[in-house]
């Protein structure tokens, strides 16, 4: 039997989850302290671990939020929590937990969890987004992930959606994550998304961008499937119903391309399922 530990970080929260074989044992979730950084963070998830008393364990899998350099295996930065430029996590982690690991940015991570035990199991390619903190993308083929030549393919999150918009954290205006993204979401109207996505009216408005972004997705891609997943994501109908409606009335009338868009099946388990499987490719 393989033990394999995954580990989900994110801006918002952060989970820690234990796996025998393709059998999910244990999950825990904690709230991410974003000035912290990342010292405090496996702090935290070492004392998960050890209060579990469950190893030795086979591997470790790891989505991180923010880009990451996967021919390294390092961690490139986070926008949204402080201390983490550069940061050797895999190394980190084999020597709190004795246990080889390996990384990706949680985006590819989803789109595998998604596309071999969610949503999109079957279907090739699909395009998972994360619509939580921040935003990003994850597109899976026949032939794997989609990495690109540095690790930064599927950065969906900052392609303009509103031209001379406000100002993102990556310095430039009218991104898809500023508009969309639960952090500036609090920040421009101070309530949570998820109060945010009970209000139909404020629905209705935030659709528009995110439709504009999922029909970028489209007309470049051409997924078979495009799978929501986030904290935003679990909004159900209340999201996914008008997000449909104004796709479907941004796309040219003459595509025949597909516009399914579905929620994330696993819902916040996605990341340690697709940390799983890449622990599997990788390290086993």
């Amino acid at each position: 039997m393989k033990k394999t530990l995954t580990l989900d970080i994110g801006g918002t929260n952060f989970s820690v989850a234990l796996f025998e074989d393709r059998s999910l044992v244990r999950l825990e979730t904690q709230a991410t302290l974003r000035d912290a950084g990342p010292v405090w963070m496996l702090d935290r998830m070492e004392e998960m671990v050890t209060a579990w008393n469950a190893g030795p364990f086979n591997g470790c899998g790891i989505g991180f939020g923010g880009p990451v350099n996967f021919f390294t295996q390092r961690v490139i930065y986070s926008t949204h929590v402080s201390g983490w430029n550069d940061f050797d996590l895999c190394g980190e982690v084999k020597r709190r937990f004795a246990t080889p690991a390996v990384i990706d940015r949680d985006s590819l991570a989803g789109a595998l969890g998604e596309g071999i035990h969610g949503a999109g199991r079957g279907m090739r390619p699909i395009f998972y987004i994360t619509l939580s903190t921040g935003i990003g993308g994850g597109l899976l083929t026949d032939g794997g992930l989609l990495r690109g030549a540095d690790s930064f393919a599927c950065e969906l999150g900052h392609h303009i959606v509103v031209p001379n918009g406000p100002e993102c954290l990556c310095g430039s205006y009218g991104c898809l994550e500023r508009m969309c993204s639960g952090l500036w979401l609090e920040r421009d109207y101070g309530k949570s998304a998820e109060e945010l996505m009970r209000d139909p009216a404020f629905v209705e408005k935030y659709v528009v961008h995110l439709a504009q972004g999922l029909k970028n997705t489209i007309m470049f891609l051409n997924p078979a499937r495009i799978i929501i997943g986030g904290g935003i994501a679990t909004a159900g109908d209340a999201l996914f119903v008008p997000l449909r409606k104004e796709l479907a009335k941004q796309m040219p009338p003459w595509s025949r391309a597909r516009m399914d868009v579905v929620p994330a099946a696993l819902g916040r388990e996605t990341i340690a399922w697709g940390a799983l499987e890449l622990a599997y490719a990788e390290l086993y």
